[in-house]
Formats: C-alpha cells, structure tokens, sequence
C-alpha cells in the first residue's frame, strides 16, 4: 500500500494534497512550522522539522514511507536536499513537485543577483521607499541598510521587533491579485521591490505590478540543489505514484 510523505507549505502542496485525499491514497502532510495558522489540509498533518538527514531517514523507516513528495518552496534548500539525501540512503522514491522559475518580459528592470546577501549588497544605495518582499526569516539581513523605508507584507503579526528601524508591516496572506499589488505599491509610494524568484502564478503580482510602474526589482536567483526528478503538475505527480507503485508492488 501506498504511504506518501509530502513535503509542503505551498499552494502547489495544497493542491496535491486534495487530489490524494480524494483519491484514498495514505498520505501525510509535513509543515515546517514558520506560519502559526497553516491552511486547512484534508491530509493529517505533522509540523516542525525532522533533524537534518539522520531524523528524515529515520521518519521515512519509521513510519513506513513508500514515497515522498518535495512540494516544499523553491528556496527551501536545506530541506530539499536533506529530502535528496535521505531518500537515496533509504531507497524512497522522491520527486519534486516545482514551479518554473520567472523569467524577465518586455518591460521588466530586474537587478538580477545570487543570493540574499546579494540583495543586502545592492540596497547599500540612497534611502527608497523599499517593498521587502522575501519572508519573514530574511529580514535580519537587511539590517546592515537601514537607511529605506521598509514595507513588510507578512503572514502573522511580527512576534518580536523588528530589525529594521523604518519599517510597517501589513499582515495578509496571498495569493494577492496585480490590482492588490498596484494599490499597495501606489499607496506607500514604492520606489523598489526585493523578490525572490519563486517562480509560479501565486506570488507573481507584485512582479507585473513592478512592471506596470516601472520600478526596478532586485530578484533573488533561486539556490542550486543535487540533481533530482522534478515535475510541475499534480497531474505528473499522480502517474509518478501509478507508475512508481505498480514497479515496486506497493
């Protein structure tokens, strides 16, 4: 029989998790914890994470994994190549269910740069009126440029202050639309947006937004993880378990 661990936290997670509930497969929910209130799953859900590769290996053996799902964010690489590594040294099948990266289109005025330090390293300029848009567990970075006016679009509320000087937080949980992100742009006066590039529709608002201004945005290349099996579909997923179960005779 089927067991599968999914890796998620995203909508594309969200969206499998209703497909495999409805199909009757067997099948468990993992969050990393990072939201107080994560969204409803039909799935059972676990929350935290599992201890590096040792406390994934020893997960998958001990609850009886057959196959696992990577649905995690794009720049979650710790956990995704811990994903990697424990399914090779556990013989698990593992896919990876990822959106396609954004790509630049007429009229975009991307900074393009590797690495969240890169980001740091490009706002050491005049103070902007700056959409930091890159998560909750970043901001501390930043700190080294506290010259901008910061504004912080985040899940929950701030549990500690916040390490920037000038900053306001709006508390909203996406997906947002682009005429969301023109009003929240055109209201605080945007001058600049700092992205990753998490690739997708669910989170693209802000960059066609950017675009419609003609603001420039500092984007974050995503991390470069080992080698795997990647698909972009619920549906790839679904015959990647029709045909990985029927190889193995689960």
């Amino acid at each position: 029989m089927t067991n599968l661990l999914i890796l998620g936290g995203t909508t594309e997670a969200a969206a499998l998790a209703k497909v495999v509930a409805g199909a009757g497969i067997t099948a468990t929910m993992s969050l990393a914890g990072r939201v107080a209130r994560p969204a409803r799953s039909p799935l059972p859900q676990r929350v935290g994470g599992f201890g590096g590769v040792a406390g994934l290996v020893a997960y998958l053996r001990e609850h009886h994994v057959t196959h696992l799902v990577d649905a995690t964010h794009p720049f979650a690489a710790e956990m995704s190549t811990n994903a990697i590594a424990a399914c090779a040294q556990t013989g698990v099948p593992c896919i990876a269910l990822t959106r396609p990266a954004w790509a630049v289109q007429t009229g975009d005025n991307w900074i393009n740069v590797p690495d969240i330090a890169g980001a740091v390293s490009a706002l050491n300029r005049p103070r902007a009126r700056v959409f930091l848009a890159v998560g909750r567990m970043h901001l501390a970075a930043f700190a080294p440029n506290p010259q901008h006016h910061y504004v912080l679009r985040l899940v929950d509320p701030p549990s500690a202050p916040l390490p920037l000087p000038d900053a306001q937080v709006i508390v909203a949980r996406g997906p947002f639309s682009e005429a969301d992100d023109l009003a929240l742009m055109r209201a605080h006066g945007i001058e600049l947006v700092v992205s990753k590039n998490a690739g997708g529709t669910g989170a693209y608002a802000k960059i066609a937004a950017a675009r419609q201004l003609g603001l420039p945005v500092i984007m974050i290349d995503r991390p470069v993880l080992p080698a795997r099996q990647e698909v972009e579909t619920v549906d790839q997923v679904m015959d990647w378990l029709d045909h990985t179960a029927t190889e193995r005779g689960v």
